[in-house]
């Protein structure tokens, strides 16, 4: 049985793509079609690759494995964050810092000094600072949690990478291929899906999309991790796309992000 049905996606939005005159031709055997001067993608595909990315998830998770959530503009900061701690991951949702995974060991200082400061916060040794002195270490407290609280306590690199928007989370993508950790993506018809293992055609800027497709790929995780099987809604909803879609784009994109 399919993990999302037509409808759902239909529903979320996962099927609108870019404005044809911004694509990558490469996402062409992913599109269905155009409407109204916007790509079409092709829900048929999105079921298929949708349903191979969550095995493939939740193989990783079955054998101990970790999965790292990327997640940087604006609609996927939230989801990205609630879904990765819904089923233990790790994410990164307001800023990738470069060298992330590539220079590791770096990075695990920072977050040795985050950890530092939460502790001298807790304990309330930040209080008893002379006021300039504590008012520059919140500050730097509150810088590492937005950019580094997601990973503070990843031990060592994931097992596998989820992306919404491999093109703006392009560092991200490099990272990931050059140490040749597999890669999950929510992709557009903007994209390039060649750097990616696990190609999820979709709407990369709704916000429904964005949470729809990363609350399965959380659903995978936790199926490998608990071996509890997901319990699906009825899936008798039609695999064919509807001959007339109506096309709607969100008030609050600019044409940039559409």
């Amino acid at each position: 049985m399919p993990v999302v049905t037509m409808k759902q996606l239909l529903e979320a939005g996962v099927h609108f793509g870019h404005r044809t005159q911004r694509w990558n031709p490469k996402m062409k055997p992913y599109i269905y079609g155009a409407r109204k001067g916007i790509y079409i993608i092709d829900l048929q595909k999105t079921v298929k690759l949708l349903d191979e990315a969550y095995d493939f998830v939740r193989d990783v998770a079955s054998r101990g494995g970790t999965i790292l959530f990327v997640g940087t503009k604006k609609q996927a900061q939230m989801v990205v964050k609630k879904e990765a701690e819904r089923c233990g991951g790790f994410y990164v949702n307001n800023r990738w810092l470069g060298g992330l995974l590539t220079n590791f060991q770096t990075i695990q200082t920072r977050i040795q000094k985050l950890k530092e400061l939460e502790e001298m916060e807790m304990n309330g040794e930040l209080d008893k600072l002379p006021k300039k002195e504590q008012s520059k270490l919140r500050k730097t407290l509150e810088k590492l949690r937005k950019n580094l609280g997601g990973v503070k306590n990843m031990k060592g690199l994931p097992d596998v990478v989820f992306i919404v928007d491999p093109r703006k989370e392009k560092i991200a993508v490099q990272e990931a291929n050059y140490l040749k950790i597999p890669i999950v993506a929510m992709v557009d018809t903007n994209c390039d899906p060649d750097p990616i293992d696990y190609v999820i055609p979709s709407n990369d800027d709704a916000i429904r999309a964005i949470a729809l497709i990363t609350s399965k790929i959380a659903d995978a995780y936790l199926e490998g991790r608990e071996g509890v099987p997901y319990s699906p809604e009825s899936v008798a909803e039609s695999t064919e796309i509807p001959e007339e879609i109506e096309i709607t784009v969100s008030e609050d994109l600019d044409e940039e992000e559409i």
